[in-house]
């Protein structure tokens, strides 16, 4: 089964394009938001209940899944879209993003990185042939590169090394990898915020003609405008036939401005997160549903909105399940906030086959300021 990007329109005053990915398990219409089940799990959230946010990708991790419950026991069921019972495209993350997150409980060095369990203290040897081969066994349609995130504010000589072995384990990576043809093996462009080494470290990729391609190492720490300021600068610089995927990154501005540059998918925590703490997204804002002035608003969350929650529950609603900690609280906001980012890059991907990205969402793609 290939993989194979389509570019359906572009933008004539930007790099944004609209296209289709097309998968083993489907296709993915981009732009797209892709929510995170990093366990096999969108938090509070059934696939059922993904399926109708519109969501048509789905994350999870191969650090995480490999403590439990084993890709063994996942394969055993059928492999991962079998076990949660999601029937549309996946992607596995390689756990590199763990070298970073998890930098207190791990050691580096050019053969993989040592995590001490934080489940029972056991160490375990991640290199970029073990998380391929787990990865291989999870049976994700997308599969990521092993790599390590040098985190912000670190000499330029600690970037570069950080790019230079996420190159080495590309190439180890590319060896290992064992399904090419029921699974995409996608590279990650690190070299934090030096543009310079963006540009190096994508040539590179390039050159071994990746299905598809992402840009990691942001959203770990720095400033809007020096995320901004790389994903401006690297997107570009990947195959216009191959799809560009800049990791977890799920903010309106940061999505649009991205979009612009010509990145076509994005993953992030945002939507499930914000609505464990009480949070809904609407109209590019962020709404804190303890408030008191919602205890009496019988309104939809948001009255533009055609999700299940909006078209069924009131504002007053919503805020007496979180007061009383009820568990369904986190349900409805998760639901409305996947729906929320997946509409909104619905809509850029429909202003681009219409022709009126750049005039309809114009106060999105301005420019980021400190």
């Amino acid at each position: 089964m290939s993989f194979t990007f389509e570019v359906q329109a572009t933008c004539s005053y930007t790099n944004a394009r609209a296209g289709v990915f097309h998968t083993p398990h489907g296709v993915v219409e981009t732009p797209r938001f892709m929510p995170v089940g990093t366990l096999a799990n969108v938090k509070t959230v059934t696939p059922a209940q993904l399926q109708d946010t519109g969501a048509q990708m789905v994350l999870s991790n191969t650090y995480h899944l490999h403590l439990q419950p084993g890709e063994d026991i996942v394969q055993m069921a059928g492999g991962l879209h079998k076990f949660m019972g999601w029937s549309g495209p996946m992607l596995t993350d390689s756990g590199g993003f763990q070298v970073f997150s998890l930098s207190e409980i791990n050691q580096i060095n050019d053969d993989g990185v040592t995590f001490r369990s934080p489940r029972d203290g056991s160490l375990i040897h991640l290199t970029p042939e073990k998380s391929i081969a787990i990865q291989n066994t999870l049976g994700a349609d997308v599969i990521m590169a092993f790599d390590e995130c040098a985190p912000p504010g670190v000499g330029r000589d600690t970037v570069e090394k950080a790019m230079e072995r996420t190159y080495e384990w590309l190439k180890r990576c590319v060896a290992a990898h064992s399904r090419k043809a029921d699974q995409a093996l996608f590279g990650i462009v690190q070299g934090g915020e030096f543009l310079d080494l963006r540009a190096e470290a994508a040539r590179q990729l390039v050159d071994l003609n990746l299905p598809g391609y992402a840009i990691g190492g942001v959203s770990v720490g720095e400033a809007p405008e020096v995320i901004d300021q790389v994903v401006q600068h690297t997107a570009p610089l990947l195959p216009q036939n191959k799809l560009r995927y800049l990791m977890g990154v799920g903010s309106y501005r940061e999505m649009a401005r991205a979009i612009a540059a010509g990145v076509d998918v994005f993953d992030c925590v945002i939507p499930t997160r914000l609505a464990r703490h009480g949070s809904a997204l609407v109209g590019g804002e962020r709404w804190n549903l303890k408030n008191a002035k919602f205890r009496e608003d019988f309104r939809p969350l948001d009255e533009t909105c055609s999700c299940y929650v909006c078209q069924n529950f009131s504002r007053a609603y919503i805020s007496h399940l979180l007061r009383s900690q009820e568990l369904l609280a986190y349900t409805l906001l998760s639901i409305h906030n996947i729906t929320e980012l997946v509409r909104f890059t619905q809509r850029i991907r429909q202003s681009i086959l219409a022709g009126t990205f750049t005039t309809e969402f114009a106060e999105w793609i301005a420019p980021v300021t400190g």
